[in-house]
């Protein structure tokens, strides 16, 4: 635990077995195509154990993208969309966060960086609750939806489709279940 000097903060680690951190878009603009990150981390704080104050520097590696596809993931990796060589960190940081009802909901404010480019976001936050594992090790699980559109990043890579619209929609939803763990 950090001590400051306004209150005491409470620092949680991201359960990597138990969380997954996923996207997916329009494919021909009639089914959607799905994709994770596999390597990805966080610093999480919070104020003793109020969930409505968080301090989030989330950071995770674009070139450990899969779709199930080794050539849709290496042409997500090129200069095309992610461009792994010269980016090699996604990160969002937290700002704000408020309370949308009394059930656990909340939206979550902060800043996503890709490709050098740093846009605001929102993310609709379900917070699952808090619970000892066997191992006496507390843990809180979240659920994270949002909506971004790629261009916004300079991910504009497209396909013109004969029949009119194009072959990958610029809307990405970003959905994560995220399972923190408590750090002593």
């Amino acid at each position: 635990m950090e001590t400051t000097t306004s209150s005491t903060k409470t620092k949680w680690g991201i359960d990597l077995a138990h969380s997954e951190i996923s996207f997916k878009v329009k494919h021909l603009m009639i089914s959607n195509v799905k994709g994770i990150f596999t390597d990805y981390g966080a610093n999480i704080y919070f104020a003793g154990e109020d969930f409505m104050t968080p301090e989030i520097d989330f950071f995770m590696n674009p070139a450990s993208i899969n779709t199930g596809d080794d050539k849709r993931d290496a042409h997500l990796k090129s200069v095309d969309f992610f461009d792994v060589e010269n980016h090699k960190q996604i990160t969002f940081s937290s700002k704000s966060c408020e309370k949308t009802g009394n059930d656990g909901h909340f939206t979550l404010h902060g800043n996503l960086m890709m490709r050098g480019i740093t846009q605001h976001i929102t993310l609709d936050v379900e917070f699952g609750g808090i619970m000892k594992d066997p191992w006496g090790n507390q843990k809180a699980g979240f659920t994270l939806n949002g909506k971004i559109n790629r261009k916004d990043w300079g991910l504009s890579w497209n396909a013109a489709l004969e029949a009119g619209g194009v072959l990958v929609s610029d809307e990405v939803r970003i959905s994560c279940e995220v399972e923190l763990v408590k750090q002593s």
